[in-house]
């Protein structure tokens, strides 16, 4: 993925500036919730808190707050440049452990450059958080800062750059010495990077096996050796050995694992490993061996990087999110050996396990299994919340740093799962689908500035290749005044396309010749760019078609209907948005085409929203909706509802499915519990998907949750269509065009898959 300098600029710059905001979590928008908020109701909970310290957990949001705290000495690759430069990193990182992980944070930028003062605005802020993750700070300095908050402080605190890299490279070790069949204790180390990432991952590996004197370590300088007094006092336990050469250190060598940079280790010294050696080359971007060097030579070579693009990629966001989840939902006092062993371990075993449907199609896999290439979990494993956090805090309480211990595991599992909506995992699941088998994605209203940046991203991010439909000349000029990346894009103005356009017209007069159309007025309809587009789509030229930008539904959909048409002669259409919550996606349908369905259209709704919802990996959990529960009031408009529901129960008995009923019993399960215990509902966790009676209900609604609510929506999504094609809100978004396009992609990919 390219990351355009402007593009970067622009994001960080636009309101609101910078990444994160404080949101205010309970109502004020009365005199009485003023006062409960502030004064006089305020003086409550400090009451309480003043007797009690520890109920500062009870009554304000400590719970689930953390310090993401950094001096700005060594930030990513871009070293000592201070902690204003520092912010805009320490934004994203508090980015990741929200949408993650679902923790709070404040990120804190210090002037504090001596480990004495960075040491006392840590321990002055112990009050307001419930953990402190410090960020970018320089070695050596940094060990001892970590070293004395550790003992001083009550709360978890964690040097991610040092550890974070120590648990998930201990994780991949530990399987890829169970590939080779190699031992922890016996197998000998070659180590380039004595830094703070270095020393923590030795230190790791030691807890789980490895043997210091199995461990040759070399510096920028070259060889921690025994007599070298140029090393710092957390060096020297590797200082056992007579100076060598870092080539001679290779010779039968078991391991390497690099922290430095690229390009300082040769093919000539991993043949000089012992047989089936493990690569850990983890400098990012440049790795010190590149993956094809390393295979090249040595095929029976285990290897692993920092990098997105090969396998087994060494990623901190595999850990730190989830390690203070568990941290924070024990009240842990600190983050200690037992737990960091804990999350590895987990990590590690997790890696074992048979990996969901879900994650297998995000990387166009049809079955990811254990071994040289697949180590640890993917990123986008949605059971990493669950199997890190929970083994961190069980070793909390077993280590006796837990001041909360949990109760009930299998509950503490539903809440987890809850804290975080699966919305996130599934805009990243359809993008990461997109990308594995880009599709020809034509676009009619190609000479507006959204559609041509959305075109950018698509291309630069390997989503979909663009083909852009409209005026040459207005393109290349948005193009050019907002230097968007779109070179090589095809350009197709089907005003200049006239063999195109007359191909086309003769296909399309073919289609609708006994439907009133004449093959002059085919030809004609080619100039517009929506029934170009869609013959593009037709004839094989293209793979998907996007439109409705700037032209209302029913005028887009029209030419794709009558160039490509309906999946099945006479069968319905319909349009499902995805309304995606911090509980998760939820479906709703249909939102744009049936005015006012029958109960038999509705039953094809319901199908077709039922296998929408597969689509996207979740299990749908349908509501016939209704203004009324179970026949509590019956009439013509609910009468039609009740027997679609009738006729779906005898047809899928198996489905998940009941109605007629209210929305918000459809989500409440303790409403139905109390009320309607014999739902289906009542027992799966509520309804996900949503069938509406009509469309006047189902547009109004979807757009007052557009409106009203911290809602990002997807969609129209076009069901029913024989090829892929999907119609834009007026006036969408980027954002909402990227999802749309990626989307399109999937669907063609599936299309493909079906041939």
């Amino acid at each position: 993925m390219k990351n355009r300098k402007e593009d970067a600029l622009e994001y960080h710059r636009r309101e609101p500036k910078g990444k994160i905001e404080v949101v205010s979590t309970k109502p004020v928008s009365t005199q009485r919730d003023l006062s409960l908020a502030y004064s006089p109701g305020v003086a409550y909970p400090c009451l309480e808190i003043a007797a009690d310290k520890e109920k500062v957990y009870e009554y304000t949001a400590k719970y689930n707050l953390v310090a993401v705290l950094t001096n700005g000495t060594a930030v990513l690759g871009l070293g000592n440049i201070g902690p204003e430069a520092a912010k805009p990193v320490m934004e994203g990182k508090a980015v990741l452990f929200k949408k993650f992980a679902g923790i709070d944070v404040f990120d804190i930028e210090i002037n504090a450059n001596t480990v004495e003062e960075f040491v006392a605005v840590a321990k002055a802020l112990e009050p307001t958080f419930g953990g402190i993750n410090m960020e970018d700070v320089k070695a050596p300095e940094s060990f001892e800062i970590e070293q004395r908050l550790v003992a001083e402080m009550n709360i978890p605190v964690m040097h991610d750059d040092q550890h974070g890299t120590a648990i998930i490279s201990t994780a991949a070790l530990v399987n890829a010495l169970r590939v080779v069949d190699k031992k922890m204790e016996e197998v000998k180390f070659v180590v380039i990077g004595a830094g703070a990432a270095a020393l923590a991952c030795l230190n790791l590996y030691q807890e789980v096996g490895a043997k210091v004197e199995n461990i040759q370590v070399f510096d920028r300088e070259g060889h921690i050796f025994k007599g070298r007094e140029d090393i710092n006092a957390y060096q020297t336990k590797y200082a056992h050995s007579p100076k060598m050469t870092l080539s001679d250190a290779f010779e039968g060598a078991d391991v390497m694992i690099g922290l430095a940079s690229g390009g300082l280790v040769s093919q000539e010294m991993v043949l000089r490993m012992a047989p089936n050696p493990i690569v850990f080359a983890l400098a990012n971007p440049d790795p010190e061996i590149t993956w094809e060097a390393v295979v090249e030579v040595r095929p029976d070579a285990v290897m692993a990087t920092g990098r997105s693009d090969y396998p087994n990629q060494v990623n901190n966001a595999l850990g730190f999110p989830y390690i203070f989840r568990g941290a924070l939902d024990v009240r842990a006092t600190t983050i200690n050996s037992a737990m960091k062993i804990a999350s590895a371990i987990a990590i590690a075993e997790l890696a074992l396990e048979n990996v969901p449907d879900s994650v297998n199609e995000a990387y166009d896999e049809k079955n990811i299994v254990f071994g040289r290439n697949y180590l640890i979990p993917k990123p986008l494993d949605p059971r990493l919340i669950t199997s890190i956090s929970m083994a961190v805090a069980k070793a909390a309480m077993d280590s006796g740093v837990a001041r909360k211990p949990i109760k009930d595991f299998d509950v503490y599992k539903r809440e987890l799962e809850q804290r975080v909506g699966r919305y996130e995992s599934l805009s990243r699941s359809i993008i990461e689908r997109a990308q594995k088998n880009p599709k020809r994605v034509v676009f009619a209203e190609a000479d507006t500035y959204k559609i041509l940046k959305a075109a950018q991203i698509l291309k630069d991010e390997g989503i979909a290749e663009p083909i852009l439909l409209g005026n040459r000349k207005k393109i290349e000029s948005i193009i050019a005044e907002n230097s968007l990346g779109l070179t090589g894009v095809q350009i197709i103005d089907p005003l200049n396309e006239d063999i195109q356009r007359d191909i086309y017209g003769k296909l399309f007069n073919e289609k609708r010749k006994r439907k009133g159309m004449t093959l002059h007025d085919a030809v004609k309809l080619m100039r517009e760019r929506n029934y170009f587009g869609a013959m593009m789509v037709e004839t094989g030229v293209a793979d998907a078609l996007v439109s409705g930008l700037t032209k209302n539904y029913p005028s887009s959909i029209k030419p794709a209907l009558q160039a490509i048409g309906r999946k099945e002669a006479g069968g319905l259409l319909a349009g499902m948005h995805i309304v995606k919550t911090k509980r998760g996606p939820f479906f709703f349908a249909d939102t744009t085409i049936n005015r006012k369905p029958t109960a038999q259209d509705l039953v094809g709704i319901a199908k077709l929203v039922e296998s929408a919802v597969r689509f996207f990996h979740h299990t749908p959990r349908i509501a016939m909706l209704s203004y009324s529960n179970f026949g509590s009031n019956i009439d013509e408009d609910t009468s039609v509802v009740i027997e679609a529901t009738a006729l779906l129960r005898k047809e899928f008995p198996n489905w998940i499915l009941d109605g007629d009923i209210q929305a918000n019993v459809a989500m409440r399960p303790d409403i139905l519990e109390e009320n309607y215990d014999f739902s289906v509902l009542a027992k799966t966790g509520g309804a996900n998907t949503f069938i509406f009676p009509n469309l006047f209900a189902s547009n109004i609604a979807y757009k007052l949750m557009s409106e009203l609510g911290e809602f990002e929506l997807i969609g129209p999504i076009l069901l029913g269509m024989r090829k892929p094609v999907h119609i834009l809100q007026l006036g969408s978004s980027v954002t909402e065009i990227v999802n749309i396009a990626a989307i399109a992609v999937v669907d063609a990919q599936q299309l493909e898959g079906r041939k």
